[in-house]
């Protein structure tokens, strides 16, 4: 069977490649940081060894609108073309043909469809920077083959936050059945409190710094019960108009079935808190080194089991 060998959720900021490859007066003050600190999270990835990429995120109304918005849907394509062309023009985000799995692609959508989840299902599906983002991120070499899986978090009626964590509960369970030797990684990306176009957007943080500190450490202990208390389409609209991406990383702790992260890392931007998280179901004592290495060259936190390893910060 399938190995899940690595379970990574994070922000996706488009401006990151811009910013860092900037050395104009005008690069910005934390591009430093913020390159040192994805470069050290790249490596709890690259430790993994996947071979295939389940990659989720979301359309930002770049093929799916309110006239036709599916709740959850998977890609089943031989190649993946991406980015759009106002990506490129605001970003700076290069185009790129990526790999897919049809194989695997075919295996998870029969799957999730008998665990209860009606996916529909894309030959055609462009990838915009919800996914471009990590791949720049954590794979630059965009050298893997990806799957995938596009949720609704724009257009209401939205799934619930419950249903999210379902999804990722039965995602991870159909990766682990794949009747393969292949090793998958699960790459997710979503947002913390998130403002775009409203008056909170481009402040000195976040729009809810309070809300994010409290996001990052319920992700980070698996504590599912906090957060279907706490949060609701209402709790998030009120932390910033765009929050629902939360529901996105609600569904990597979902494949990561509710553990304590192995790596948790942050960065306060100026007007967004940036979050790197990985969790690695197997536990081999390999991935757990190179998760100490890479919070020793960041400045993140790793599991307890482990933070006293080669001098990583506890």
């Amino acid at each position: 069977m399938a190995e899940l060998t690595a379970v990574l959720a994070s922000t996706h900021h488009p401006f990151y490649l811009k910013a860092t490859t900037d050395h104009s007066e005008s690069r910005m003050p934390q591009a430093d940081e913020w390159q040192r600190k994805v470069e050290a999270y790249r490596q709890t990835l690259t430790a993994a060894q996947p071979d295939v990429l389940v990659m989720v995120g979301a359309d930002h109304f770049h093929q799916f609108f309110l006239d036709n918005y599916p709740t959850f849907l998977i890609g089943k394509q031989e190649k993946y073309d991406a980015t759009f062309y106002n990506e490129e023009r605001e970003f700076g985000l290069p185009r790129y043909l990526l790999d897919g799995d049809t194989e695997l692609s075919g295996y998870l959508h029969q799957g999730l469809m008998d665990a209860g989840f009606d996916f529909s299902f894309s030959h055609e599906l462009k990838i915009d920077h919800s996914i471009i983002c990590p791949i720049i991120t954590v794979r630059p070499e965009a050298d893997l083959p990806i799957v995938p899986i596009y949720t609704n978090i724009f257009a209401p009626p939205l799934p619930s936050p419950k249903r999210f964590w379902d999804l990722g509960q039965a995602i991870r369970r159909v990766i682990e059945a794949f009747p393969s030797d292949r090793k998958v990684a699960a790459v997710g990306t979503g947002h913390l409190s998130l403002e775009l176009g409203g008056p909170r957007m481009f402040g000195e943080h976040g729009p809810d710094p309070a809300f994010d500190a409290k996001a990052i450490e319920w992700l980070s202990t698996g504590n599912i019960d906090a957060i279907l208390a706490n949060v609701t389409h209402e709790s998030m609209a009120a932390a910033g108009n765009a929050t629902h991406g939360f529901m996105d990383l609600i569904l990597m702790m979902g494949i990561a079935a509710g553990e304590e992260a192995d790596y948790v890392d942050q960065l306060d931007l100026f007007h967004t808190r940036e979050m790197f998280m990985t969790w690695y179901p197997t536990q081999k004592d390999h991935l757990l080194k190179a998760a100490v290495r890479a919070a020793a060259s960041s400045g993140a936190v790793v599991g307890p089991m482990y933070a006293d390893r080669e001098g990583a910060t506890a």
